[in-house]
């Protein structure tokens, strides 16, 4: 149910159990501060579980980015009840940043997700600080989308970047 998909450089595929300590030290780190971070064990195991389980959920959901055989960052959509629509969001691990992975992944997710569900549109939620990643949203085709709503938590602090389905 869940897929692994491909690209020149990664492979996206399903998190493994082995995959959390990795994905708990960034969460725990200042990295995270853009996700409302960091978090202590126990917020990340909650995130990481929850990033598997939208897949049987909503037929989308997270996949593990992996670079060379390393788990080097996630990407995926997201649709926690608190969202007013679905996010396609991504995380890069210290050391992997600014090689194009977070772009790389983020076009391969949004392609198979716009393949696979009837979602017209897709926003990413991100913090006006994060220059990087409002870099790869602009960059994936993302448009500031002014009056979209934008999730409970989020205020003027994040901007709302919406992806739409591209011309076949």
């Amino acid at each position: 149910m869940i897929p692994t998909l491909y690209t020149e450089r990664l492979t996206l595929r399903p998190y493994q159990r082995s995959d959390f300590d990795t994905y708990a030290a960034f969460m725990g780190s200042p990295q995270s501060v853009h996700m409302g971070g960091p978090f202590d064990a126990e917020q990340a195991w909650a995130w990481f579980t929850n990033d598997i389980a939208t897949w049987p959920l909503y037929g989308f959901g997270t996949l593990a980015v992996e670079f060379q055989g390393t788990c080097i960052g996630g990407v995926g959509m997201v649709y926690p009840p608190h969202f007013p629509e679905p996010e396609c969001g991504w995380m890069i691990f210290e050391g992997f940043t600014g090689k194009g992975f977070a772009q790389e992944a983020g076009r391969r997710m949004l392609d198979h997700t716009f393949a696979t569900t009837d979602l017209a549109s897709i926003v990413s939620y991100v913090s006006v600080e994060n220059t990087a990643s409002i870099k790869v949203a602009t960059n994936l085709g993302g448009t500031l989308d002014p009056v979209a709503a934008k999730a409970d938590g989020d205020g003027e602090d994040t901007y709302v970047f919406r992806h739409v389905r591209r011309a076949a």
